[in-house]
């Protein structure tokens, strides 16, 4: 579980895998770090997308350049169970189940901030912090 800020406003929460100190092909949530986001026009998510938004998607929001991972995404979905490494937000989160809620609305939310800012050249990064070492 966690939380997206943008511009340090927190804006929805996440889940994504677990931590594990050896990684675990689709299982292994995203190490700390700093990485560009970037758009990906191609892939299922990306076809999928398209049809759902039309000319309003302009591809998949893909957090690029994760040591020992590729394609990992920012898209819709509730529970670990989601995702195969990607990220996934919602408006509302449970710990007691680590799931997130209202998923597809904090994806356009989350979306209609990052994907023009792309479009338009603009550069954008996304910044991975393990808070329960921060809190130790």
């Amino acid at each position: 579980m966690g939380v997206l800020s943008i511009n340090g406003m927190p804006d929805a929460f996440t889940v994504e895998d677990e931590k594990r100190e050896i990684k675990v092909k689709k299982e292994t949530r995203i190490p700390e770090g700093t990485y560009e986001i970037k758009l990906r026009t191609e892939g299922t998510h990306h076809e999928q997308y398209k049809k759902k938004y039309g000319d309003k998607h302009f591809g998949m929001l893909h957090i690029t350049n994760i040591p020992n991972f590729q394609y990992v995404l920012i898209h819709i979905g509730n529970s670990d169970e989601d995702t195969e490494g990607c990220l996934l937000p919602g408006l509302t989160a449970s710990l007691s189940t680590m799931t997130v809620g209202e998923s597809t609305v904090a994806y356009e939310k989350i979306y209609n901030v990052v994907a023009p800012e792309l479009v338009a050249g603009g550069s954008v990064f996304i910044e991975f912090v393990d808070v329960q070492k921060t809190l130790l």
